[in-house]
């Protein structure tokens, strides 16, 4: 992402911006720490925003934790609405995935509405939940489960507008 972005990130989020914070992402997925997607527009092939799934655990669990950011010259045209459902048909059918869930920091209207938009659902409040920009900060806790998201949404036949590479 962008360096003219970051003020339209922080402080929810602290995407990289060097080579080497680069490096570092590019290492984690490497190692299957987590799963990486570029959210790209059709038009021109810009790149409108990453989604991460991260800390998948799998077993009886089959769990992941969403992390997402934006480019902020296109917030609100529906990229990350588009490339979100993207990434959860892949999670709920490719990956197997039985739950997906996305803590947020409650100031972060942007993202609350995206993934409300999406059907995920409040679980709870975590105070001082991650630690972002040297800070702990509070979150809420959503979620929204395969069979949820799968009953509402055809994932086979979705034709959708934004490409999304993994």
């Amino acid at each position: 992402m962008t360096v003219g972005s970051r003020n339209f990130h922080e402080p929810w989020v602290y995407p990289a911006t060097d080579e080497r914070r680069y490096r570092a992402y590019l290492d984690r997925l490497e190692r299957g720490a987590a799963f990486g997607f570029l959210v790209y527009r059709n038009d021109d092939t810009t790149l409108a925003g990453v989604i991460n799934i991260n800390d998948i655990v799998m077993g009886g669990f089959r769990c992941g934790s969403l992390g997402y950011y934006g480019n902020a010259m296109f917030a609100g045209r529906g990229y990350m609405t588009e490339g979100l459902a993207l990434v959860l048909d892949h999670a709920f059918t490719a990956l197997e995935l039985h739950r997906l869930e996305a803590n947020v920091q409650p100031d972060n209207a942007g993202s609350l509405g995206l993934i409300t938009r999406l059907g995920f659902r409040k679980e709870g409040f975590s105070p001082s939940f991650l630690k972002i920009g040297g800070v702990w900060r509070d979150h809420e806790r959503w979620a929204i489960l395969g069979e949820e998201w799968l009953s509402v949404h055809n994932a086979a036949g979705a034709a959708r507008q934004t490409p999304i590479l993994a």
